[in-house]
């Protein structure tokens, strides 16, 4: 947060550079503005400032189930479309490549399934497993072939309990965020944590992705919004933490039912902790319950449509449908309406922006100041 800076009177700042600054100080800051989810050149600056210098969820171990296996997909479709793939090689070593043949760039791998090499289908440059180059026909005459650039491009990875995540260009080490999320739940054993497809869903929200994120960073709208979670979670107790790319939001309820059996050197040991509500910057939720983890992946498509993904993985079902973790897909549709109440809201031609509570709104606070320190990279 060290490039951000602090401003004495206007807290922020829309020049034709379109650089966009939040003041540190969350009592003078005000939030982004309406600009910012209308401007298309900014949304386009996104991709590259932000989204390629972060990390992304891309699955589990579970789609390389066997040795030599690959799994093609593209990362971010309709906004980044990055053709990648995942290949398990004969040591067991999960690698994320370019799908892109380093030689007319065409798609290498066209469907999952077991592989020995990787073979274009254009022209048969032929890579291994790791992504190395191998082989090219007709190319003896070429001098100085090959070039390391001439091998698939290896995007780093991190696993976390089964959970794989990409980063293209990334400007900070994704351990770093997953030893803090360890801090509060790491005594949960996530590499047990099972995949249910049946809880996945994706839904479409007619708004801009970042407001679906302001959403989520705040219980703020709970009471108004919520009606049947707010009966659950005990409102004047909930808590946020920032940190360096990720926060938390901590539910706590009234009563010790449907909350965490925390272990006695946890620090949130004695009390009714209901869910742990982690966002990773710029578009990941990790909501954990005493039941599991829902995964909410927030999916830019264009200015005022997103797509978001819930992802479940379960860790004790008999939990399911109870506390915090109960009628999410309500909660969602009820996000859904107020965040495009919102998007319509900030088309208009006499909102220009707005002020944080101190006390309710540092998530949304620290998103935005780091999509100003990002953009203006």
């Amino acid at each position: 947060m060290s490039k951000l800076g602090t401003k004495s009177e206007c807290t922020i700042k829309l020049v034709m550079t379109k650089t966009y600054i939040i003041d540190s100080d969350i009592r003078k800051a005000e939030t982004l503005p309406a600009f910012f989810y209308k401007d298309p050149s900014t949304f386009e600056a996104l991709k590259d400032h932000v989204f390629l210098k972060s990390w992304q969820f891309i699955g589990d171990e579970n789609l390389l189930s066997k040795t030599q296996s690959v799994y093609p997909f593209t990362l971010l479709d309709n906004y980044i479309s990055e053709p990648l793939l995942l290949s398990k090689d004969d040591n067991q070593k999960i690698n994320c490549l370019s799908n892109v043949c380093t030689h007319r760039g065409n798609l290498v791998v066209l469907k999952p399934g077991k592989l020995k090499k990787l073979t274009c289908g254009y022209h048969g440059r032929k890579f291994n497993l790791k992504g190395e180059f191998e082989f090219m026909p007709e190319f003896k005459e070429v001098t100085n072939f090959p070039k390391p650039c001439d091998n698939l491009h290896e995007f780093p990875l991190v696993k976390w309990g089964s959970l794989l995540f990409v980063g293209l260009k990334p400007l900070f080490n994704f351990q770093q965020v997953i030893d803090k999320m360890n801090e509060r739940i790491g005594f949960l054993p996530i590499d047990k944590f099972i995949p249910s497809e049946t809880l996945n869903k994706d839904f479409i929200v007619n708004a801009h992705w970042a407001l679906y994120c302001d959403n989520y960073l705040e219980g703020f709208h709970v009471p108004f919004v919520h009606n049947d979670l707010d009966a659950v979670l005990d409102y004047g107790s909930y808590k946020t933490e920032t940190y360096q790319y990720c926060n938390l939001q901590i539910g706590y309820s009234d009563e010790s039912t449907n909350t965490f059996d925390l272990p006695k050197d946890h620090i949130d040991y004695g009390k009714h902790v209901a869910a742990y509500y982690y966002w990773v910057f710029p578009n990941m939720m990790f909501n954990f319950y005493p039941w599991g983890l829902s995964l909410n992946i927030i999916q830019p498509i264009t200015l005022n449509k997103t797509k978001v993904s819930f992802i479940s993985y379960v860790l004790d079902a008999s939990k399911l449908e109870q506390g915090a973790g109960s009628g999410l897909e309500k909660v969602e549709k009820e996000d859904e309406a107020i965040v495009e109440n919102v998007q319509k809201g900030v088309n208009s031609s006499f909102y220009k922006s707005g002020r944080y509570s101190p006390t309710r709104e540092q998530g949304v606070h620290h998103f935005h100041s780091l999509l100003a320190q990002f953009l203006n990279l």
